[in-house]
């Protein structure tokens, strides 16, 4: 058996592959409060009365610009994005860059500036870095590793496990947007128009609706798109997921391309939204405040969590219900 491109698209078979040859094979995965194990958007351990929330993630995106960023706004704000839905301030991020032999100086200053750019809005530090460079035609430009530092009182941490019935699902805007934007830039078929990606540091907008209350859990969508999300906060949490599928807020352009290519755009990649479990008393206080983000201006009520086995259903506009089933993989390979 070998590694393929599905093990790391965000589906089941990434989720499986980690479980198997990471999880159940590595005996020190705790420092006493979030572990590997629990396979959330990060770890954390306790340091007097505060938590500290680490992650990391990798970016092999192709191609590298695309309409609305680049490989280093999305290692910035997919790093970021990771420990503020986790309930922690992002602080700090390393980098490391491996780069392919003959890379060109002009696009390394346009990432770096990206980079810059991102941190300076976010009001993050880049405490350290690493740089290697490999042969020519061993990687396919650049690759960038990223991990975040976060900060939040000791057990005020969001898990994916946390969910509670009677929850309301709130998203903050339009799906699909990611991954539709990279796969039109590659330039493999015609379209007319312009889909830009969603790729964005969610930092306000979190801090926003935090300060009003009653989040439970939060995740973004990003490998393997919405429904990969879901399907997560329901196992993890033991519930099911009821989602309102005309309720769901997605662009025409976008719907157009993912029924041109064949593929549900509840399973394509977002670098940009953000959904979360909210307590029913306060679900409508959250929806308006999001509103007020540039962020959030399209954010909707998308679901209910119920009581139930893990799964996520589907309520179409007539009233119909279906299973939703967890993908696989990614349908649209690096992508993030």
């Amino acid at each position: 058996m070998k590694v393929s491109l599905a093990h790391g698209g965000g589906g089941e078979a990434t989720k499986d592959f980690i479980k198997k040859e990471f999880i159940e094979k590595i005996k020190r995965k705790s420092l006493g409060a979030i572990s590997l194990d629990e396979m959330d958007d990060g770890a954390s351990f306790f340091v007097g009365n505060k938590e500290v929330v680490v992650t990391t993630d990798s970016h092999t995106v192709r191609p590298i610009f695309f309409p609305g960023g680049d490989i280093g706004k999305l290692a910035i704000a997919g790093t970021v994005n990771d420990i503020a839905v986790m309930g922690a301030r992002p602080i700090a991020i390393t980098s490391s860059f491996i780069f392919e032999e003959g890379f060109e100086f002009e696009k390394l200053r346009k990432i770096v500036k990206s980079i810059d750019d991102l941190l300076e809005k976010c009001n993050i530090a880049m405490l350290a870095g690493d740089t290697k460079v490999v042969e020519r035609g061993k990687i396919d430009e650049i690759v960038i590793n990223t991990s975040g530092i976060g900060i939040c009182d000791r057990g005020k941490t969001l898990k994916d496990s946390c969910l509670r019935p009677g929850d309301k699902i709130i998203i903050n805007g339009s799906i699909a947007e990611h991954g539709t934007a990279v796969m039109v830039a590659r330039g493999e078929f015609e379209f007319e128009g312009e889909v830009k990606s969603d790729v964005a540091p969610l930092v306000t907008l979190i801090d926003d609706v935090m300060d009003i209350g009653g989040i439970h859990a939060m995740k973004d969508p990003t490998r393997g798109g919405l429904l990969s999300a879901l399907y997560e906060f329901a196992e993890k949490s033991e519930v099911k997921i009821e989602i309102y599928e005309e309720d769901i807020p997605i662009k025409e352009e976008v719907l157009y391309i993912c029924e041109l290519l064949g593929i549900d755009p509840l399973c394509v990649a977002n670098e940009g939204k953000v959904i979360l479990s909210v307590d029913s008393e306060y679900a409508e206080d959250v929806l308006k405040k999001m509103r007020k983000n540039k962020f959030g201006k399209d954010a909707e009520i998308i679901g209910e969590v119920k009581e139930g086995r893990a799964r996520v259903i589907g309520i179409t506009e007539i009233g119909g219900r279906r299973i939703l089933r967890p993908p696989y993989a990614d349908p649209l390979p690096r992508i993030c």
